[in-house]
């Protein structure tokens, strides 16, 4: 399995950034897949799903500002994220669960 996840950066509150990851080494379109983030000091927080039929899932904290969308053609899992804000600040991690995830990239939301 292999994970490796992209787009992110420095972006100021209010901003947007767009994450990919890029999944490799396993059956992808069948498979969940998810995006979690974590602060230094804090556990991992699960923020959102796409399961294999579309549905979707998100964390009360970024309801209706991030979404999810799958490219099964690709391999590829994204995260839209809009309106961010400096508590946003995070490594975002691409993942299928605990055990199988990515290294992560550094979403930064500062003025």
């Amino acid at each position: 399995v292999q994970l490796v996840e992209s787009g992110g950066g420095l972006v100021q509150p209010g901003g947007s950034l767009r994450l990919s990851c890029a999944a490799s080494g396993f059956a992808f379109s069948s498979s969940v897949m998810r995006w979690a983030r974590q602060v230094p000091g804090k556990g991992l927080e699960w923020v959102s799903s796409i399961y294999s039929d579309g549905s979707t899932y998100y964390a009360n904290t970024v309801k209706g500002r991030f979404t999810i969308s799958r490219d099964n053609a690709k391999n590829t899992v994204y995260l839209q994220m809009d309106s961010l804000k400096p508590e946003d600040t995070a490594v975002y991690v691409c993942a299928i669960d605990e055990i199988r995830k990515g290294k992560g990239t550094l979403v930064t939301v500062s003025s």
